[in-house]
């Protein structure tokens, strides 16, 4: 069905509704008209990584290991199949007549905010710093939500719309001052490129921009609709309408801020305020004709979803059996395989059954179903923690010890035992050990979103980038022990592991990686699998926190691999493998790479070939190389290829102080490597990005 046919029928069906049946639709829980056959619809769904808070689905790893597979094409299938159980949802429950909150197929993901400041703690929920991985990705998996069919497969929304990324605790009353170049060339062209995708929502966000209300701020609806052509519907964050008269004051009661938002453009509230519409109307502060626009913009995408009328969908076919089927799992195992990131390997990886002894396991998040999730999430009907997976894939031939360790954040495991109950457990399991398996970091109890999970971080930010105190006690007791070891990470989000990169051998984060991740840990631990995951984000030493612009400066000068001008612990785009690639010869012109790769490894391996664009003379270019162009790779051992890389054509523009985008100075150096083109990478990898120059006028 095409949109002009679906407003078409959209705007016979809304011009048959009173106006009181019009302003009911406005809410995320639109009730029925019976009279006009339409059931009810709750707008609510969300999709971030798998169906999350429905019941049953498919669990995948959290966003930013999807971010840190740098594989558009694997995106794009996630989403895919995310829409697929969305749909079989749909078809088996409102067959049942539950029309309820999280089984509709308007999905409220993805979140393409920038990842600018590593305490964030919802941060976990997007693809990382950097804007075009994040549009690329982004992109992706609107395609795999929205499918290529007649109708939408299920409606993708980007989210949240605009300069929002902590911190959580100030959100509904905060005011993010942003420059017009920083708006231009980070906060806003994930957006613009959903836009450009056919996104079929946006959704507003809490904070103000520039001092107005993200749900109704004229700035940044003028740039959706008039300046880059949205054609769908826009919604608020939930009750974030709300935050208009009593966090932000830009109002005075429910009424005038009805007024404001729905003048704006805000056409669905998440929330309660819009039950204030008709004595807005009342009022005379809102027009019939403003509500019923609105309401015809939701309507149009209920018939491209194939909802209502009588033509349906080809989605509508779709059984209850697509839940968590095989081919669904494959999907997420494959993705777990490869978002991990190995950061340090002495040697020691990948283990050996035969040689590596009694392997102990240790750590709070070792046997943790909720390290594996992240938020967001939704049920499995099975989980394999780190703990779990290496059990089963060492069987009979090793033995397995096992100690908790610590508390994830608390000094005791036992509320009547005297402090680091655990530590001394955890020290005779490591020396009773021949390889250690210490298995430490974060849950979404600790970092998340505002009030989510009652966060025990600062309302869900994280106040430093250390481990709570009794995993670094435990870290440090455990090393000391001095058996070889592998410190794994599960978290969402940058954490100084500084005494792990100086005295373990090894380092391996997993992210949160979806219900079944532990197989995924296990088979890269053991060599089945080469890791292949990259950084989408940098990870500072704590102590760098101090160079940060602070968290509530939204200026992203010092901030995120292109403005900061320290050395990271770990840089973006940065991630080791077992094989042992390298770019050997590189050519290109402003449209593509032709670059020239071997594995000089006795192992096969996946790697991701990173391309990177410095401006040699704009005065408005960011002072690092920015990331212009990526592609997944697989070499076999001793293989040795070349590889036609697309480089991204906004990458030779730079964005002036006024926010306008121009072209660059015509004289840039392009650098191919397996990570970036910093000393850190250089110094982490021992080797060297390969540069050519690139010169021509505009």
């Amino acid at each position: 069905m095409t949109r002009e046919r679906a407003r078409q029928l959209a705007e016979e069906l809304v011009g048959r509704m009173t106006v009181e049946e019009k302003a009911g639709q406005l809410r995320f829980d639109a009730p029925a008209i019976e009279r006009l056959g339409i059931p009810a619809y709750n707008w609510w769904n969300e999709g971030l990584h798998g169906l999350a808070r429905g019941g049953t689905a498919t669990s995948f790893p959290q966003a930013i290991g999807m971010a840190a597979m740098f594989d558009e094409e694997l995106v794009e299938k996630i989403a895919s199949v995310i829409s697929e159980e969305a749909r079989a949802k749909y078809n088996a429950l409102s067959r049942e007549g539950d029309r309820d909150i999280y089984h509709g197929l308007t999905l409220w993901s993805p979140n393409v905010n920038i990842f600018r400041d590593p305490r964030w703690g919802r941060g976990q929920e997007t693809y990382g710093e950097d804007p075009t991985l994040t549009a690329r990705l982004g992109r992706a998996f609107v395609r795999g939500l929205q499918g290529k069919g007649d109708t939408l497969k299920t409606a993708a929304c980007a989210k949240h719309f605009a300069a929002h990324s902590g911190p959580e605790a100030l959100r509904h009353g905060f005011d993010a001052q942003v420059s017009e170049k920083d708006l231009e060339e980070t906060y806003l062209p994930a957006f613009r490129a959903l836009v450009d995708e056919g996104v079929e929502a946006v959704m507003g966000a809490y904070n103000r921009t520039n001092g107005e209300p993200c749900c109704a701020s004229s700035y940044l609806m003028k740039k959706l609709r008039e300046e880059w052509g949205f054609r769908g519907h826009f919604v608020s964050d939930c009750w974030a309408i709300r935050d208009f008269h009593e966090n932000h004051g830009v109002t005075a009661d429910p009424t005038e801020s009805v007024q404001l938002a729905l003048k704006s453009g805000c056409d669905l509230n998440c929330g309660c305020t819009y039950r204030h519409v008709l004595r807005a109307l009342e009022y005379g502060m809102i027009s019939e004709e403003e509500i019923t626009r609105s309401a015809v913009r939701l309507f149009t995408t209920r018939f491209l979803l194939g909802v209502l009328g009588e033509e349906g969908s080809e989605y509508d076919s779709i059984s209850y059996d697509r839940i968590e089927c095989p081919e669904h799992l494959e999907t997420a195992h494959k993705a777990a395989l490869r978002s991990c990131v190995l950061l340090k390997n002495d040697g020691l990886l990948p283990l050996d059954t035969e040689t590596c002894g009694t392997i102990g396991v240790i750590g709070p998040n070792a046997d943790s179903r909720a390290a594996l999730i992240g938020n967001y999430h939704g049920t499995a009907s099975r989980y394999v923690t780190v703990l779990e997976g290496i059990q089963d894939f060492v069987k009979d031939r090793c033995r397995v010890l096992y100690s908790e360790g610590c508390a994830l954040c608390t000094d005791r495991v036992e509320p009547l035992a005297q402090p680091n109950d655990r530590i001394a457990e955890a020290i005779a399991v490591a020396k009773a050990s021949d390889t250690v398996i210490l298995v430490l970091g974060l849950n979404e109890t600790l970092e998340g979103e505002e009030g989510d999970t009652g966060n025990s971080y600062n309302s869900g930010d994280k106040a430093d980038l250390l481990l709570p105190e009794p995993q670094r006690i435990l870290l440090s007791g455990v090393l000391a022990v001095g058996k070889p070891t592998v410190v794994i990470l599960l978290a969402g989000s940058a954490i100084d592991l500084s005494e792990a990169q100086d005295k373990a051998n090894a380092i391996l984060l997993g992210w949160y990686p979806g219900a079944g991740g532990g197989s995924a840990i296990a088979k890269l631990l053991f060599g089945e699998v080469s890791p292949s995951g990259k950084l989408p984000i940098t990870f500072y030493r704590n102590e760098s926190l101090r160079d940060l612009p602070d968290f509530t400066d939204y200026s992203m000068v010092g901030r995120t691999y292109r403005y900061y001008r320290g050395e990271p612990l770990y840089p973006f785009g940065y991630g080791l493998s077992y094989g042992a690639c390298e770019v050997t010869g590189l050519s290109a012109d402003r449209t593509r790479a032709e670059v020239r790769i071997v594995n000089r490894g006795s192992r096969d391996t996946e790697d991701v070939i990173e391309l990177y664009l410095r401006d040699e003379k704009s005065p408005f270019a960011p002072p690092n190389p920015i990331l212009c162009g990526f592609q997944r790779i697989f070499l076999a051992a001793g293989e040795e290829k070349t590889v036609s890389v697309p480089i991204d054509e906004a990458a030779f523009t730079v964005v002036d102080d006024m926010g306008e985008r121009i072209g660059g100075s015509g004289a840039w150096t392009l650098y191919a490597g397996f990570g970036g083109p910093d000393a850190r990478t250089e110094a982490l990898t021992g080797r060297k990005a390969c540069a050519v120059p690139i010169r021509m006028t505009q």
